[in-house]
C-alpha cells in the first residue's frame, strides 16, 4: 500500500479526495490521505508542506486551484508547476515522488465535464442546466473555462445557480457526474489521475 499525502486547499478538495479519488485509487492499493492547508495559498507555503510531507509519506502531490494562487503573477499553470517541481527538487531527497498539481483554473471546472450533473441540487431548473451547458460549449475543454478574472468557472455557477455552495454542492455534482466522465472531459486533471494510479510501482 502507498501511503499518498495531498495537500488540498479546501474542505471541498479534502472531501472529493476522501469520497471520490479513493474509490478510485484504493483498489490500486494507493492510499490517499488529504492535508487541508489554511489560509490563502502561495508558492512557499505549498512547496514547504509538500516537502516536510515527503519525509513521512510514500508519494505527496497537491490539489490546489490556479484561479486563487496568491502569488502566481504572470506564470501560466503551467510554467507555475514546473517552478514548484524545480523548487521541491532543490529541497527534498524526495522529490521524485512529489508531483504538485495545480489545477486548471479551479475545482468547479470539473464540474462542467457534464452539466446535466447539477441536476442533484435540489432547487436547480432546466434553464439552469441548459445555461451552464452553453458555457461549457464555448471551450474546448472545461478546464479552459475561464477567460477572464470576471469569469471564473465558480463565479459563472453561481450566476446561474441561485444558491450555490461549493461545499455543499460542489461535491454532490462531482459524484453524480463520476471520474471517469470527468477524465474523459479534462486532459490536465486526467494526466494527474494517471500518474496517482501508477504511484504503487513507483515508490
Amino acid at each position: 500500500m502507498t501511503r499518498l499525502a495531498i495537500s488540498v486547499e479546501g474542505q471541498t478538495e479534502e472531501e472529493f479526495v476522501n469520497e471520490v479519488l479513493a474509490e478510485y485509487l484504493i483498489p490500486k492499493e494507493v492510499y490517499p490521505i488529504p492535508i487541508l492547508l489554511y489560509g490563502n495559498v502561495h508558492f512557499e507555503k505549498l512547496v514547504s508542506e509538500m516537502v516536510e510531507l515527503s519525509w513521512n509519506f510514500d508519494a505527496v502531490t497537491s490539489l490546489v486551484d490556479y484561479y486563487g494562487f496568491r502569488d502566481k503573477g504572470k506564470r501560466s499553470v503551467r510554467v507555475l508547476q514546473k517552478h514548484l517541481v524545480q523548487e521541491i527538487k532543490g529541497r527534498s531527497l524526495g522529490a521524485k515522488r512529489c508531483f504538485p498539481y495545480v489545477q486548471k483554473h479551479e475545482f468547479e471546472g470539473l464540474l462542467f465535464s457534464n452539466t446535466e450533473a447539477f441536476g442533484v441540487i435540489e432547487q436547480v431548473t432546466a434553464h439552469d442546466i441548459a445555461a451552464l451547458s452553453d458555457i461549457r460549449r464555448q471551450f474546448p475543454t472545461p478546464e479552459d473555462i475561464n477567460d477572464h478574472p470576471e469569469r471564473a468557472q465558480s463565479k459563472r455557477i453561481v450566476n446561474v445557480v441561485q444558491g450555490y455552495r461549493k461545499r455543499r454542492d460542489g461535491l454532490s455534482v462531482a459524484q453524480e457526474t463520476g471520474l471517469a466522465t470527468i477524465r474523459s472531459a479534462c486532459p490536465r486533471f486526467n494526466s494527474w489521475l494517471t500518474w496517482l494510479g501508477r504511484l504503487t510501482s513507483k515508490v
